[in-house]
């Protein structure tokens, strides 16, 4: 699980496509080296990756073709800016909510209006599929950031950005037109789907 306060930034170093299946390397600070296995879970852009390996500061990552499908991984290039989170640990404090690291789609980034020096909302389209699941000041993960939403549109939604969370992701560098990882708060699917369940049971859906 993760908290969805990103820890960091990095590019990635190295990038080798296979049948299937991109291999990738993100040059990792120490302290979020500290304790690191091999089969450690780290979330890059909000998914959810297991470590094969490292060798000094840089850390190797499989992503399979589903992730590659469904993710924005699949669009990586070595030099590509990334947000990263390690997996959070029972000690921890959890800052945001918790996310598990599945991203079910992709979102774009289709505005970005500063309100003023501290502010900055960003607006989203969203597949119609998840719309059901996104509600005013419910929690949604976006590249593995967790935002709380503001207004939600037909078919949209925006997000407002204090200044630590534009520094410390990629979201202050972000131009319009960019695919963001979606994760919607699983709290709010389950009881979403067990609604709606048990209204077509009923026949009142």
């Amino acid at each position: 699980m993760f908290t969805g306060i990103v820890q960091g930034v990095t590019e990635v170093a190295e990038l080798e496509q296979k049948t299937n299946l991109s291999t990738l390397a993100l040059n990792l600070p120490e302290p979020a080296r500290q304790g690191l296995q091999v089969g450690a879970s780290v979330a890059i852009n909000g998914v959810c990756l297991t470590v094969t390996h490292w060798q000094d500061e840089r850390v190797y990552f499989d992503a399979m073709i589903e992730t590659l499908r469904l993710t924005n991984l699949g669009q990586l290039q070595v030099g590509s800016r990334v947000n990263y989170e390690r997996a959070a640990r029972i000690s921890d404090e959890i800052g945001g909510h918790l996310m598990s690291g599945h991203v079910i789609d992709q979102v774009t980034l289709t505005g970005r209006q500063e309100m003023d020096e501290n502010n900055l909302r960003l607006e989203f389209s969203v597949p119609s599929t998840w719309m059901k699941y996104i509600f005013p000041k419910g929690y949604i993960g976006l590249n593995g950031c967790s935002l709380t939403i503001a207004e939600v549109g037909e078919q949209s939604f925006s997000v407002y950005l204090i200044p630590e969370t534009r520094r410390a992701t990629t979201f202050g560098e972000m131009p319009e037109g960019t695919p963001v990882n979606l994760e919607v708060d699983p709290q709010t699917q389950v009881t979403v789907d067990t609604v709606e369940r048990v209204l077509a049971q009923r026949g009142l859906a």
